[in-house]
């Protein structure tokens, strides 16, 4: 399978918003704030396609001033899943926060996603909080972080 990552634009806005309904049944990003996180925000969205097929993206969001950077969302098509694309993501958010300058990454993952939470155990990641009623069904979440540098 021949993959293309890049850095996604306001024309991929549609295809974002099929991942989303395809990947996650709660706290979806909507129309709104892909197109806010792509033209305004400071943070990159890479995603990766086969062919025209998108299979997944990485939006990683960062503070001016701040050496946190925070991996707001990963999403992987489920014919995408079993590729490796999730920590292939993952690579290229690390490695896009060290270009920025930023010593961590942190993120938020539900407690009852067991392929994130391994994913994110097996590249380094550490749980240092967990957040009650974080998510929008009121389920908890699960603080991780990496140091980069």
């Amino acid at each position: 399978m021949n993959l293309n990552f890049r850095l996604a634009t306001l024309g991929d806005l549609p295809g974002l918003l099929a991942l989303e309904q395809q990947c996650f049944t709660h706290d979806r990003l909507s129309a709104r704030s892909l197109r806010w996180m792509l033209s305004r925000a400071h943070a990159s969205l890479m995603l990766v396609q086969a062919g025209e097929a998108l299979l997944g993206y990485g939006l990683v969001l960062f503070r001016h001033g701040s050496d946190v950077a925070r991996l707001y969302s990963l999403a992987v098509a489920p014919q995408g899943r079993g590729l490796g694309l999730g920590r292939q993501l993952l690579e290229r958010a690390e490695a896009c926060a060290r270009a920025q300058g930023c010593a961590w990454l942190r993120l938020e993952v539900r407690p009852d996603n067991p392929a994130a939470l391994g994913l994110y155990a097996g590249q380094g990641y550490r749980r240092f909080a967990r957040v009650e009623d974080y998510y929008e069904d009121h389920s908890p979440a699960l603080r991780l972080q990496k140091r980069l540098l």
